[in-house]
């Protein structure tokens, strides 16, 4: 069964002035601020676009290594992933680089690696983002 989930933005004035608030709507987790210079620039307790698309590649990677280590006789005890998405003001979402350290009983390094990339290729998100570079990092902690 397909789901669909929602997050609306509400914005006010013009982009390098103006600002804006995201609100999760689907899960009602909050709303969040968000303006052009906690994008380009500093954060300053704002959030972006690329900081969202990272929340959402990371967990859906760990989701995904997850399931395919345990489909193959590892679970994973623990997944620690970040996702670091780089934006070019002019240019756009330029890379995404995926670090995973996983706690694998059983697992060798190679056989981790091995995992992550299949993760990497295949999770959904990977997949919709598939027009930048995503690179990847994994070990066994």
């Amino acid at each position: 069964m397909a789901t669909t989930r929602t997050a609306q933005t509400t914005w006010e004035g013009n982009l390098l002035e103006g600002n804006g608030v995201v609100a999760m709507r689907s899960s009602g987790i909050g709303e969040f601020p968000v303006s052009w210079p906690s994008r380009a620039e500093q954060a300053n307790g704002k959030t972006s676009p690329e900081e969202l698309i990272a929340g959402a590649h990371s967990s859906c990677f760990s989701m995904a290594l997850s399931h395919g280590l345990a489909q193959a006789g590892t679970p994973p005890t623990k997944l620690e992933t970040t996702a670091d998405v780089t934006f070019q003001p002019g240019t756009g979402i330029t890379g995404i680089h995926l670090t995973v350290v996983g706690t694998v009983p059983g697992l060798d390094e190679a056989g981790f690696v091995k995992a992550a990339e299949d993760a990497k290729a295949n999770c959904p998100v990977s997949q919709a983002l598939s027009g930048t570079t995503i690179t990847l990092t994994a070990s066994l902690g």
